[in-house]
């Protein structure tokens, strides 16, 4: 038999010896679909599928854990005050979570879980857009249809028809809305007149959802469970236009950011744990990890957007960033899961806030 002559050189490159994996290492497998799957089963076996996957999976174990913890769960600190020594109040008391979406997500079909979570009063705080909310509103008022991406925006525009990705909005929608929205600017004038009322984002969108008595409604059953929803660019959109135009009609109209960027912030501050849930970036993103600052972070975190971190956007930013920024705990759970999340949100949704909901008689 012929020597094996291989250079040691070559050997040393190719034939490396691997150090011996943990035991508890995971091996990486998928669902095997010879046997019978349900939707719960493919997607437990995501956290051994690799990619975006298993980043799925982590977001569902972090959504969990928020909705699973208890303060009761945490010793005793020297300097607890009173009320919180108590067992039956460390007993319900939750995580607190915030929860922030953009506009296009509203546009899409992801409302109707939005709606589901809001509804349920499975969120405790919502930031959106001004899009996030007024697309709300108008879903109750005439649909949004399915397009293409590849539809001509010059022909579009001729049609009057606008476009939010594969989306189409008929202009008719906007004029709907303003004549919806108008007499309730009217009324918000007269009350800040003649009553003294201060309106901020969060209470313009309050008042929205009372007005617009409509159980499809995210902000219907915000209103009614009394869910806060900041909103810091409400004019950043087509709510804006309605104030812009009511303006030269009715003039005089002045929101109070300063008192919503007092209470978003003491909605973290005075929380004994926060989780937060971010789908997309921009302005939804940074306003929820800003104020977890004022914690000195969030507990939990979990982001859903396609964003890359290597323009430095703060929607690329992968949660290790909000780390040193003191936006996110150090030892803190948390996550970024690259994709769309019209894909991925609805999967975790159900596993998690929607499991055994219908059998779950403790779920509020």
């Amino acid at each position: 038999m012929k020597e094996n002559n291989v250079p040691e050189t070559i050997k040393q490159a190719v034939l490396t010896q691997s150090t011996p994996m943990s035991i508890d290492a995971i091996k990486v497998t998928g669902p095997d679909f010879n046997t019978k799957l349900e939707l719960s089963d493919i997607i437990g076996s995501y956290a051994r599928m690799g990619f975006q996957a298993t980043s799925v999976s982590q977001g569902v174990e972090i959504i969990n854990q928020m909705r699973k913890w208890r303060l009761s769960d945490d010793p005793i600190l020297p300097d607890e005050i009173d009320e919180f020594k108590d067992f039956e109040k460390r007993a319900t008391t939750k995580c607190k979570i915030f929860f922030g979406y953009t506009s296009n997500l509203v546009s899409s079909g992801l409302r109707e879980v939005f709606r589901f979570l809001v509804q349920h009063s499975l969120v405790d705080v919502i930031v959106t857009t001004a899009g996030g909310v007024e697309e709300d509103i108008i879903k109750c008022l005439a649909n949004t249809y399915i397009g293409d991406f590849s539809l001509k925006g010059a022909t579009l525009r001729d049609q009057g028809l606008n476009r939010v990705g594969n989306l189409l909005i008929p202009n008719q929608n906007y004029c709907l809305f303003e004549d919806w929205v108008s007499p309730i600017l009217y009324r918000m004038v007269a009350e800040q007149k003649e009553e003294g009322v201060i309106w901020s984002p969060s209470k313009i969108i309050h008042r929205l959802g009372k007005e617009i008595d409509n159980p499809e409604s995210i902000y219907h059953w915000a209103y009614k469970n009394n869910i806060p929803v900041y909103c810091p660019a409400i004019t950043d959109g087509s709510l804006g236009d309605m104030i812009y135009f009511h303006s030269f009609k009715d003039p005089g109209l002045i929101i109070d950011i300063v008192s919503d960027i007092r209470s978003l912030n003491d909605q973290a501050v005075f929380a004994k744990k926060t989780g937060i849930i971010i789908l997309g970036g921009g302005v939804v993103k940074h306003h929820i990890c800003n104020a977890n600052l004022m914690r000195n972070g969030a507990d939990y975190a979990v982001y859903i957007n396609t964003g890359q971190e290597f323009d430095g956007s703060d929607a690329g930013a992968r949660p290790d960033e909000a780390v040193s920024w003191g936006k996110i705990r150090a030892d803190g759970e948390m996550v970024k899961i690259y994709a769309d999340a019209t894909i991925v949100f609805p999967l975790i949704v159900a596993e998690t806030f929607a499991k055994n909901f219908h059998n779950d008689e403790n779920l509020e």
